[in-house]
């Protein structure tokens, strides 16, 4: 599971150098082509995707704009796609079930904050070609990989979240509220 994001990762600069190399061997212009099918692509998946997940794991896309959750919410298991914009979800009110949930967010450009309670333990793992990370407060950057953390009391927590993220590029900042 771990290493599904670098694969898609991999497979897309694997198939965006084969069409570079292409478009300079045949003298084409990649971009006259790329861009249409990129776009009819991105609303393909836009349309299939929630109905590929199943009914018991909520799908939130959004193409430009923000996803703001706080006060008093119920934490599920959920899959959120930005194009560009933050995602902003406190949990400190939030409902959070006495097992292990899981959060996978996906995107282009984004600047992802968690605020997660002092009890629940966390689990992130986060793939991109430019993630910056600030968990817990220790700040670490990381290029063309996998950043996988664990809170110290993940083992023994009666309520886990498990965040998942695949990013281009990432602003990842999870705290303690």
């Amino acid at each position: 599971m771990r290493n599904e994001g670098r694969l898609v990762l991999g497979l897309v600069l694997l198939g965006l150098g084969i069409l570079l190399l292409l478009s300079r061997l045949l003298a084409l212009n990649v971009g006259a082509f790329c861009w249409p099918v990129f776009l009819i692509l991105v609303g393909i998946w836009l349309i299939v995707r929630p109905h590929m997940v199943g009914p018991e794991r909520r799908v939130n896309q959004r193409l430009l704009g923000d996803i703001r959750r706080r006060g008093p919410w119920t934490v599920t298991d959920e899959e959120i796609w930005i194009g560009v914009g933050d995602v902003r979800l406190d949990l400190t009110e939030a409902e959070l079930p006495a097992y292990e949930t899981t959060l996978r967010i996906y995107g282009g450009v984004a600047d992802v904050d968690l605020i997660v309670p002092q009890d629940v333990g966390v689990s992130i793992s986060s793939t991109g070609f430019l993630t910056s990370a600030k968990l817990w407060g220790e700040k670490e950057d990381v290029f063309l990989s996998t950043l996988n953390r664990r809170s110290d009391n993940y083992e023994q927590a009666e309520r886990r979240l498990q965040v998942i993220t695949g990013f281009f590029v990432l602003d990842l900042d999870v705290r303690r509220g």
